[in-house]
């Protein structure tokens, strides 16, 4: 086993004030997310994790890709009968988390979900390479199968039958909405006493602005 008890680094790339931040933290994930983007370092700035609960009460995480955000919420796509795609529908809410060490940020969001409209998700899959198309019609994702095999056979299959065609958009595939109630900004600074800036949706849908104690 490893001691990784000296395992440290120091943050001192920049701080998170309230002078600084904007009124609504949409506006505020759009700024750290564009110098995110444009940071020569971070090789997927869109990438996010997705924490759902388990039927047996425990969080399950994994990566996903956020595909697009607006006023209302956070927008990516999965298989719907999926674990996550059914956790989802029968506990709609989730955590994501976005982390950009190279930044020393991190984002963490707490949300309700709701599946987008079919034509959002019709467009979505349509502008997709043909081979992902492909690939969430091959995949019963999260099933248990056989062997590799398996899928590069029913790869072949598939894209005989659509030689020529057009891919058409399972009903089992689309995308989700993750609207925010809650979102944390959190800056590293040195001697770990972080910036944690909390933006709280109150009942008449103004966002409260909070410091929390790193």
């Amino acid at each position: 086993m490893e001691n990784l008890h000296d395992k440290r680094k120091v943050y001192e790339k920049a701080e998170l004030l309230e002078r600084q931040i904007k009124e609504n933290p949409m506006e505020q994930f759009r700024s750290w997310y564009l110098e995110a983007q444009e940071n020569p370092f971070i090789n997927e700035a869109n990438a996010m994790a997705v924490s759902t609960v388990e039927d047996d009460g425990c969080p399950r995480t994994r990566m996903v890709l956020l595909k697009s955000y607006t006023w209302e919420g956070f927008i990516f796509y999965t298989n719907y009968n999926s674990r996550k795609g059914r956790a989802l529908q029968r506990s709609p809410k989730a955590c994501l988390h976005f982390f950009w060490p190279n930044l020393e940020r991190q984002i963490i969001i707490k949300a309700e979900i709701e599946k987008i409209a079919p034509n959002l998700s019709d467009g979505y899959f349509e502008s997709r390479p043909r081979g992902s198309q492909l690939g969430a019609l091959v995949s019963p994702q999260s099933e248990v199968i056989p062997n590799r095999a398996y899928l590069e056979e029913k790869l072949k299959e598939l894209e005989s039958e659509f030689e020529g065609k057009n891919v058409p958009r399972p009903e089992f595939w689309g995308g989700f909405i993750a609207k925010p109630y809650e979102i944390e900004f959190w800056q590293g600074r040195p001697n770990r006493l972080h910036d944690r800036i909390l933006y709280s949706l109150q009942d008449n849908f103004e966002w409260k602005i909070s410091r929390l104690a790193p």
